[in-house]
């Protein structure tokens, strides 16, 4: 939703983090890979590769808060795509909302908002 706003690296950065997520529960799925997508379009980076970066090296390259709650935003609407929520995939939030200096009120507020926006928006593809 707000993934334009970010500057070319941050976006680079997006897309690498989601990557990293979204397969660390040893595989992408169907809905993981459609919001992919979406992503790719939304920045304009539909031919962007992968280059496998670490998630140590990827955080480092957002610089101010609203970058980091719209990478954080989007993480989790990627992860909560399919519906379930992989010990694998809270590890890794985890570590993001570390390196982003988010505390565990913050967190809980954007996956609400995150899953009531899910809920709209399947309520509004019925």
């Amino acid at each position: 939703m707000f993934l334009a706003e970010l500057q070319l690296k941050e976006k680079e950065a997006f897309l690498e983090l989601a990557a990293l997520i979204a397969k660390s529960d040893g595989r992408l799925s169907i809905y993981e890979d459609v919001i992919f997508e979406k992503y790719q379009k939304e920045m304009g980076l539909e031919n962007y590769t992968i280059k496998g970066l670490e998630i140590s090296e990827i955080v480092k390259l957002f610089t101010n808060e609203r970058s980091k709650t719209i990478a954080l935003t989007e993480i989790l609407r990627l992860i909560f795509s399919d519906g379930v929520f992989h010990n694998q995939e809270r590890e890794s939030i985890n570590l993001v909302m570390t390196h982003f200096g988010f505390d565990p009120h913050e967190y809980g507020s954007l996956k609400d908002w995150v899953l009531k926006i899910k809920d709209l928006s399947v309520y509004q593809e019925s």
